[in-house]
């Protein structure tokens, strides 16, 4: 019988840094260059997410609309484009940012380029394909806020930001049908420029394949518009139950506002919500599935927005184990509160973190999602050695006094959808 090789654990990531490049129009454009993979990734991120927007809607209409006709070509010409040359294009859209990333061979970078360039530069958002894209997109949210988990997702939202604040704020299906052309010429006009933009290009990037990048990325408008985003003050809430009658589970969403990425800490804190509920074996997990049965899944994390960041909690349970769920919920978060972590438990967590970050960081396209995300946070990939060296040096003592200042039940927001009439 073979034996099982010894478990490597890295105590460094060596992750190669982006070349800095500028457009013309000053667009930073932010080189991987992995010559060994005869693939091309390049990734437009506009700072035009929904908190940019003036009309509800608007920002992720814009960015799904972009390929749906152009100056020069239609949506099928553009499908029927990229298909013949097995390329391809991928739509995120969150509430800062709005992530537009195109994918090519390396030998049909060139003619995938040009339909780079109709969709970036020359979109025309037909009225005809926009009037079946919002009775298509009314329809989708209607049936998805059938579910309870979505109702929680955006009631939690609410909770914890405000009912109105950008972050927290969401809008009836109803709003779709006042949509219409002139509110995505306007977004994209304000928000698809040179000064709202960053690039981050990864695979083959040959001297060639770049300059047909900087031509595109050159060709962004250059317009000083104001900045009209206004955020209002975060008001969170305790708790929130929504009756939702015929449900079989109810949605739990628990948690609070702390922090982004940036405050010193982050990285300990999601170790915290780590040893809580983010992995298979975590405490939550141990607690709601295997003793008691109440759920398939739960977890925690940290998330991260431009302008804060919070602690999140979830987990859908039958509606007649809900106040129990939420019970052993808060039980295992004081627990966190009043002992230390054993020094097992924390090295496995620890050992778990430092493998995700290697399984992350496999192949070019991962370290690209990685570059992006640390240079939005203002930071270089030395910050990726930072982190792990971060999580290496939390100790228990630092996890319990986090626990005990993050973590205090009467700052906790709770929302539970379900029917608890039944």
């Amino acid at each position: 019988m073979m034996q099982q090789p010894p478990l490597t654990i890295p105590q460094s990531i060596d992750v190669q840094r982006a070349e800095k490049h500028i457009a013309p129009n000053s667009t930073p454009i932010y080189v991987l260059n992995c010559p060994e993979y005869e693939v091309v990734r390049l990734s437009f991120v506009f700072h035009a997410g929904t908190l940019t927007q003036q009309h509800p809607f608007t920002a992720s209409a814009t960015a799904n609309m972009l390929a749906e006709g152009t100056q020069n070509l239609s949506a099928q010409q553009i499908a029927e484009e990229l298909d013949y040359y097995g390329s391809y294009f991928d739509i995120n859209i969150d509430r800062d940012y709005t992530y537009i990333t195109f994918c090519s061979l390396s030998k049909f970078f060139e003619p995938t380029a040009k339909i780079i360039e109709e969709i970036i530069l020359r979109p025309t958002f037909p009225t005809a394909e926009l009037e079946i894209y919002r009775a298509k997109r009314k329809q989708q949210l209607a049936i998805e806020r059938r579910k309870v988990e979505t109702l929680a997702r955006e009631h939690f939202a609410k909770a914890i930001f405000g009912d109105t604040h950008p972050y927290g704020i969401s809008y009836p299906e109803s709003e779709y049908d006042t949509l219409c052309r002139e509110h995505l010429l306007q977004h994209y006009t304000a928000n698809y420029t040179a000064q709202h933009c960053i690039v981050v290009c990864s695979g083959n990037i040959t001297a060639q394949v770049l300059n047909h990048i900087t031509s595109i990325v050159g060709a962004l408008p250059s317009v000083q518009v104001e900045d009209n985003v206004t955020l209002s003050p975060f008001s969170s809430s305790r708790l929130r139950r929504i009756q939702h009658d015929g449900a079989v589970q109810s949605s739990i969403r628990m948690g609070r506002l702390l922090f982004p990425r940036t405050h010193p800490d982050f990285i300990p804190m999601q170790v915290l919500a780590m040893v809580l509920g983010g992995y298979f074996g975590s405490r939550l997990m141990q607690n709601l599935r295997e003793r008691n049965g109440f759920t398939y899944g739960v977890f925690s994390a940290m998330v991260n927005f431009q302008h804060t960041g919070y602690l999140a909690i979830a987990t859908q349970v039958g509606c007649e184990v809900t106040d129990q769920a939420l019970q052993e919920i808060a039980r295992e978060i004081e627990l966190l509160r009043q002992e230390a972590i054993p020094a097992e438990e924390l090295e496995l967590v620890k050992n778990i973190m430092a493998g995700e970050m290697m399984r992350i960081l496999d192949g070019p396209f991962g370290i690209a999602d990685v570059t992006t995300e640390n240079i939005l946070c203002g930071f270089d990939n030395s910050h990726i050695q930072q982190n792990l060296e971060r999580i290496r040096q939390t100790s228990s003592e630092e996890l319990l006094t986090l626990a005990q200042r993050y973590l205090c039940p009467d700052d906790m927001t709770t929302v539970v959808v379900g029917e608890f009439n039944g």
